[in-house]
């Protein structure tokens, strides 16, 4: 679950960094700009991946379908806050 909020939280970021910078066709974004929205999407992508692995892991240990546990594991990040 941690694995999945923290992938869900860099996709979060990505989306600000859109809204913020605006559309790359529509606005030249600095060097900066560029390299900080890019490293963002790097960072989701690789914490989605392995937020995608660790729920293949565990569905073939525990012999569940892939789909159900990570609907359970989604619906876990998205109603509990962290710490909790």
């Amino acid at each position: 679950m941690a694995k999945r909020r923290a992938a869900d939280q860099a996709h979060h970021r990505v989306e600000e960094l859109r809204r913020s910078y605006g559309p790359p066709t529509q606005n030249l974004w600095t060097q900066r700009q560029s390299h900080t929205y890019e490293t963002a999407v790097r960072a989701w992508r690789d914490l989605d991946r392995d937020a995608q692995a660790a729920v293949t892991g565990y569905a073939k240990e525990s012999g569940q379908a892939r789909e159900t546990v990570e609907g359970q594991v989604r619906e876990a990040a998205q109603g509990a806050e962290p710490g909790q």
